[in-house]
C-alpha cells in the first residue's frame, strides 16, 4: 500500500506539479480512502518526505559502489541524469520528477533530506579518481542541464544534445587514468554545440 500511494503521488507530481501533492488527491489517484492514506502517511509533509526519500534512493541505486574504476561514479551521474538522446520538440523530460523543487517547496526538514544525500554524493565524487574539481564541474553542469530540461529552459535538442553530452563525457575521459598509454583526444570542432560553433565563427 505504501508504494501504491507513493506511485500515485509521483504520477500527480509529473502530471500537475508540486501543488498537486495533496492528501485527498493522492488518495483518489491511488483509489484508496483518505483514512488508508493517513495510516501510512499521517500528514502531507510525511507523504512528501516519503516521495523525496524514494526518489533519491532510486537515483542512488543507479550509481556504482566504492570499488568502481576511476571516473565511473561521475559518468554514472551523467547517465542517470541525462539520456543519450533528446528528440527534437521534446519540451521537458516526460518522466522526470522535480525532486529538488518538491523538497525546496516543502520546508527545510524535507530539503535537508536532499542536502544530506548531496553531501554524501559529493564526497563520493571527490574520491572518484579524477583531477581535483573535474567531478564537481561535471556534477554542476549535469545538474544545471537536468534543471533546464525539466523546466524547458532552452535546453539543447537533437545533435546539439548529443554534442553537449560528448563534451561532458570528454571531461570525464580526459581526467580518468588511461590504459596502455592511450591519451584522450579533445572533441573535434563538429562535436561542440551549435551555439559555441557559431560564436567561434564570428
Amino acid at each position: 500500500m505504501r508504494n501504491r500511494l507513493l506511485n500515485a503521488a509521483e504520477r500527480l507530481l509529473v502530471k500537475q506539479g508540486v501543488d498537486a501533492i495533496r492528501l485527498d488527491a493522492v488518495a483518489a489517484e491511488a483509489n484508496v480512502s483518505k483514512g488508508g492514506l493517513l495510516y501510512h502517511f499521517p500528514s502531507r509533509q510525511a507523504l512528501v518526505q516519503g516521495v523525496v526519500e524514494r526518489l533519491v534512493d532510486r537515483f542512488e541505486a543507479a550509481l556504482p559502489g566504492p570499488d568502481a574504476p576511476p571516473g565511473a561514479y561521475t559518468r554514472a551521474w551523467l547517465d542517470a541524469s541525462i539520456p543519450a538522446e533528446a528528440p527534437e520538440g521534446e519540451a521537458t523530460p516526460s518522466d522526470s520528477v522535480p525532486v529538488a523543487l518538491l523538497a525546496a517547496a516543502n520546508g527545510p526538514e524535507v530539503l535537508d533530506i536532499l542536502r544530506s544525500r548531496y553531501r554524501a554524493w559529493q564526497r563520493r565524487l571527490d574520491d572518484d579518481g579524477l583531477p581535483p574539481g573535474v567531478a564537481t564541474l561535471v556534477r554542476m553542469a549535469v545538474d544545471g542541464w537536468w534543471t533546464a530540461r525539466l523546466l524547458g529552459l532552452a535546453d539543447p535538442k537533437g545533435e546539439d544534445h548529443r554534442a553537449l553530452r560528448r563534451l561532458v563525457t570528454g571531461l570525464i575521459d580526459a581526467g580518468a587514468p588511461q590504459e596502455h598509454g592511450a591519451h584522450p583526444t579533445a572533441p573535434a570542432p563538429a562535436d561542440r554545440p551549435r551555439a559555441a560553433r557559431e560564436t567561434e565563427s564570428r
